[in-house]
């Protein structure tokens, strides 16, 4: 069965709920969410989040809590060459993965962290050391963290499968780690996504595992082959292409794993009814962006 899905905000008054009813509206049966703004670390209070009534909405509307997929924010960083910086990050995300729990999604997504223009094998060695952390902090937890295939800006650690292997092997708690595969990032990093997506799988499996992938971010790319700058493109605008990125939707190897679109908003307006209505449909719509912008005329 296809699980497809967008990042969809929590905000007004009906919070968890409203993302529940903002990715029904896209004809979705999967979401991300983040449990508060990324930037920061301001957060309401679970009681507060309309959760009881968002779980229930979900049940009713056959939603599989398997499709939830939390993103932790950006400001996280567990290879900060800062231990202050460090044990800030422990903190917070022990904090974001009690919230992902009782919110009954079943991974959050995390960026390992960046160096800082650091030592990078230090950088991977603490990141190890502060996901072990957490996770003797909320042992009794069924929440597993995805760490995210990035796309080499700056001095980000998990650019290369083998970074992202020598972190998951520190850690050594196969239950509870996992990857989040972003096809921009990937693609970005110089792997090749849109040619040679088999290949790329092949690679990742040999050094990582692809049973460990749980999620993927479909995202196209605004840069060519190996740019290392992390800008998403809409669903076939980019250089990955329409047929590539079905290619990676429809694969049969990850039928059980949720699809996320990160695609950018047009002019204001999100584009992901119409880029689930292309995936769906297999048919490209090379009209959508204006379409979408005229939305505003």
């Amino acid at each position: 069965m296809l699980r497809i899905g967008s990042h969809v905000s929590m905000s007004g008054d009906e919070m968890y709920l409203g993302s529940v009813k903002e990715a029904l509206s896209y004809q979705a049966n999967a979401f991300m969410i983040y449990t508060g703004a990324p930037q920061n670390t301001r957060r309401k209070n679970l009681s507060d989040m309309k959760i009881d009534e968002a779980v229930a909405f979900m049940k009713e509307n056959k939603l599989d809590f398997d499709n939830v997929v939390v993103h932790a924010p950006y400001i996280i960083n567990l290879g900060n060459p800062d231990p202050e910086k460090r044990a800030f990050a422990v903190s917070f995300l022990t904090e974001e993965i009690k919230r992902t729990a009782a919110m009954h999604a079943k991974q959050i997504v995390l960026h390992p962290g960046s160096a800082v223009g650091g030592d990078r094998k230090l950088a991977i060695i603490w990141i190890a050391e502060g996901i072990k952390e957490v996770i003797k902090n909320t042992r009794a937890l069924d929440v597993k963290i995805a760490l995210e295939t990035m796309a080499g800006k700056g001095n980000e650690i998990g650019k290369t499968f083998e970074e992202l292997k020598e972190i998951i092997d520190l850690v050594n708690e196969p239950t509870r780690v996992s990857v989040c595969f972003d096809t921009c990032h990937t693609h970005d990093a110089g792997y090749a996504v849109k040619e040679q997506f088999d290949e790329v799988i092949k690679e990742f499996d040999r050094i990582i595992g692809k049973s460990l992938i749980s999620v993927f971010h479909v995202n196209d790319s605004k840069n060519p082959l190996g740019a290392s700058k992390d800008r998403h493109e809409n669903f076939g605008f980019g250089y990955l292409g329409f047929d590539a990125l079905i290619k990676v939707i429809y694969h049969p190897d990850f039928n059980h794993i949720p699809k996320i679109l990160e695609t950018p908003y047009v002019e204001g307006n999100p584009p992901y009814k119409e880029e689930i209505e292309m995936i769906k449909t297999l048919t490209f719509d090379p009209t959508m962006v204006e379409k979408l912008k005229q939305k505003n005329g």
